[in-house]
């Protein structure tokens, strides 16, 4: 039997996504720009998308655009900022375990001594007194701070951070993507990111939403209401704010069944070899996440014993996991930055899941720990 633990990398489909995509497939076809009647059922399919999305964000519908992914969304989120504010100068302040589109758009648009990175304690927490002072410096265009870590699960404390850039006059960019549908969503940001197939929406739909009045530009020409160009793809936008709108109805009672699972691999996960080192804070975190260090494994030939045992995991981040580089996320906590295992539970998972995966983890670790001796002999 396959079991599908790797929730932070992808939700699957939600039911009512599906049947949501499937009707508007049949009645969302056609370009919302045009008057004709199949684009004005197209345009109303899609205004209402945006209004569904942007009351549960919090925002105003006319502040919701839909982009193509997470990256896209984080680097229209930075690049925006930067150049609706390249008159108070080219600074970034970002924490040193963003997610490597947001690094990579700092690194593009700030000055030549790169981006501020704000260190992180080592539950991979913001260090507030660090990035007060870095916000507050001459020439700060902008600052980004994750919601949580997509790697280890920690929360973030957005709401500090907001007040410290809006002390220094610096609008903040929020990286939801890896929290929304499995906590609340930040209820203070000026500009915010998303992704829907990281709540059980399709992939190929992001979320960026700016508040009214932060000095934004976007990057890229635009179509003539200001939006981002091109035509959207209606069925999937409609997908995407219905699996939005149920995991936000379901959101306390599967952050509470979550919880108490990945309670339950964060206590077990030590106890089943040798230095086995969880990562990130017992509280605090995403609830459906845990992230573990398997000393002298190798993480990916850790995942591909677990998936020949029938279990999808990951090791490291999405953003990280096509590279050999080691992880930026674990080497700011100052933890060893490879043997990582990422178990993040989606929708319906069960005690006998999350049972089956501790049963099978001794044999795989082992397995990995032998492939390594091998490899190292001369």
């Amino acid at each position: 039997m396959s079991r599908y633990l790797d929730a932070a990398s992808g939700t699957p489909l939600r039911p009512g996504a599906r049947r949501a995509l499937e009707a508007a497939i049949e009645r969302g076809w056609a370009d919302p720009s045009r008057l004709h009647r199949p684009g004005r059922v197209a345009r109303q399919l899609l205004d209402a998308a945006r209004a569904s999305v942007a009351e549960r964000l919090g925002a105003l519908p006319q502040e919701v655009t839909f982009t193509g992914s997470h990256a896209e969304a984080l680097h229209l989120a930075v690049l925006g900022l930067s150049r609706g504010r390249a008159g108070v100068g080219a600074g970034v302040v970002a924490s040193a375990v963003e997610h490597s589109a947001v690094l990579r758009a700092a690194d593009w648009v700030s000055g030549p001594d790169g981006p501020v990175l704000v260190p992180v304690d080592p539950q991979a927490r913001l260090d507030l007194e660090a990035f007060a002072t870095a916000v507050a410096a001459p020439g700060v265009a902008l600052a980004c701070v994750q919601q949580a870590n997509g790697e280890v699960g920690t929360l973030q404390p957005v709401a500090a951070a907001h007040a410290a850039a809006r002390a220094a006059g610096v609008p903040l960019v929020v990286d939801a993507g890896p929290a929304l549908g499995h906590v609340a969503p930040a209820a203070t940001w000026d500009v915010l990111a998303g992704a829907a197939h990281t709540w059980g929406g399709p992939a190929g739909v992001g979320v960026l939403a700016v508040r009214t009045g932060v000095r934004w530009r976007s990057p890229l020409p635009t179509d003539e209401a200001g939006r981002r160009a091109g035509t959207p793809d209606v069925p999937a936008i409609v997908a995407a704010a219905t699996a939005l709108e149920e995991a936000t109805a379901e959101l306390a009672a599967s952050a509470a069944q979550q919880h108490a699972l990945v309670a339950q691999l964060r206590r077990a996960l030590p106890q089943l070899a040798d230095d086995v080192v969880v990562l990130g804070p017992d509280e605090e975190r995403l609830p459906h996440l845990v992230a573990a260090t398997v000393l002298y494994a190798d993480g990916e030939v850790l995942v591909g014993a677990l998936d020949r045992a029938g279990f999808a995991v990951s090791s490291g981040s999405a953003c990280t996991a096509d590279t050999r580089r080691p992880s930026h996320v674990l080497a700011a906590m100052g933890a060893i930055t490879h043997g990582n295992l990422r178990v993040s539970l989606p929708p319906g998972t069960t005690g006998d899941d999350t049972d089956a995966l501790l049963a099978a983890l001794p044999a795989a670790i082992a397995a990995a720990r032998d492939a390594g001796l091998r490899a190292a002999r001369p």
